[in-house]
């Protein structure tokens, strides 16, 4: 047999260990070939931003949408605000002033009351006893009284004539003396008796609603009780002590000073609703040291009942009132490396930074004490975008890429890569 059959009867199909090391570098090159072309297909349909645009915050060819507004002039109050309790200008509690039984309440709870209205009604049959007693005891020294004088007047007659001692009309004259007293002291009895009479009929001592009863009919009430009868708060007017930083004290001083009259309002515990309008009435005549504030009271008409004894308010004084300011909305104000300042819109549609100091602020509006004349365009809406000398666009405004990106309007995003994607894919 040949020895070389065995080896022509291997099958072409098999590889051999060297014959598999010599394919290896093909197939790397076509897997290296097949990811080139997917890379470049990828590129070719993936849709990308266009050059022009930057992938940050600013762009470099396009313009930034923004909303602009107009320096205006117009007067600002120069307020100060704190936290205040509402606190009635009288709080009375109706206490017995004699003891007795409680016989008659003359109210409702809830009532308004004027002053000299009735409220309640204790016994008076006691003292109206002690009363008749002290006038029978008055009525007979009384009595003794006239019979003394007249004793008096005639020892002194005999007394002339020489006919008694003259200590015998001395110690007349001296019990005389001694009735006199006596009478007085009846009378100073009268007097209580009447008195505790009328604390048996208690009326109202000053104008106010009437709260809550504290003791029912029929109770023995004295003048130890701790609680009395009810409580009469006075609702009209009424005030309001509210405290403000002691570094506010000299400009509220100075317009006392100077006679002003200054206004308060009173808003609800959000600071949303005014609930009622008055004037500050007197500062208290030293600061806490503890929380370095000084306590103020503000009076109101309250005709309403709007405002609520020891209900919580916001407080706003009303110190003085710029007139004529130059004031500009508070969401243009920007602050940074300048300090306070804003963006001025140039005719050429850039901003410039123009920094500004600020005064008083009123609501959504802040006073530019210095940095802005009236009539000067700002933005107000956009800023955050912007930087110095960047190009803008108003809304409104059409014509090339800025007008495009006003029509777009700010906080809108452009279409740019969407529309370069559907022409990229057209043209495919």
């Amino acid at each position: 047999m040949d020895d070389t059959s065995p080896k022509e009867s291997i099958p072409q199909h098999l590889d051999l260990p060297g014959q598999s090391r010599r394919a290896w570098p093909r197939r790397i090159g076509w897997a290296v070939f097949g990811l080139l072309v997917v890379a470049a297909l990828t590129w070719t349909l993936w849709p990308q931003a266009p050059q022009q645009q930057r992938a940050g915050r600013f762009r470099l060819n396009g313009a930034m949408p923004v909303v602009a507004a107009t320096v205006q002039k117009a007067d600002v109050p120069v307020t100060l605000t704190g936290l205040g309790t509402v606190t009635p200008l009288a709080v009375v509690t109706i206490r017995p002033q004699i003891a007795g039984y409680l016989v008659e309440l003359g109210f409702k709870e809830g009532q308004m009351v004027k002053k000299g209205d009735f409220l309640a009604q204790i016994d008076p049959r006691p003292y109206q006893i002690a009363l008749e007693q002290a006038q029978g005891q008055l009525a007979r020294d009384k009595a003794q009284l006239a019979n003394a004088e007249i004793d008096l007047a005639r020892y002194r007659r005999l007394a002339a004539q020489d006919s008694i001692a003259r200590q015998q009309l001395d110690t007349q004259q001296a019990l005389v003396h001694q009735l006199e007293g006596t009478v007085a002291t009846d009378q100073a009895q009268i007097d209580q008796a009447k008195l505790n009479l009328d604390y048996c009929h208690i009326v109202s001592p000053i104008e106010g609603r009437v709260g809550l009863r504290q003791v029912d009919v029929g109770n023995y009430v004295q003048t130890s009780d701790t609680n009395g009868i009810v409580v009469v708060t006075q609702l009209h007017p009424i005030s309001v002590i509210f405290s403000l930083p002691e570094d506010d004290l000299p400009q509220i001083m100075k317009r006392l000073r100077d006679g002003a009259t200054l206004a308060v309002t009173a808003y609800d515990r959000t600071n949303t609703t005014k609930l009622a309008a008055g004037t500050l009435s007197t500062v208290d005549n030293q600061i806490d040291t503890s929380t370095g504030t000084v306590r103020l009271r503000a009076d109101f008409d309250n005709a309403d009942n709007t405002l609520f004894p020891n209900q919580f308010v916001n407080v706003t004084l009303l110190t003085d009132t710029l007139s004529g300011a130059t004031v500009v909305p508070a969401s243009a104000v920007q602050r940074g490396a300048p300090g306070t300042f804003v963006y001025v819109v140039k005719p050429d549609h850039t901003v410039a930074v123009q920094p500004i100091k600020l005064g008083p602020t009123a609501g959504d509006k802040v006073a530019v004490t210095s940095g802005l004349e009236p009539g000067t365009q700002i933005v107000v809406d956009g800023a955050d975008k912007l930087r110095d000398g960047a190009a803008i666009t108003l809304p409104g405004e059409g014509g090339g890429p800025a007008g495009a990106a006003g029509a777009r309007g700010p906080g809108q995003r452009p279409q740019n890569g969407a529309a370069g994607q559907g022409q990229r894919r057209s043209q495919q």
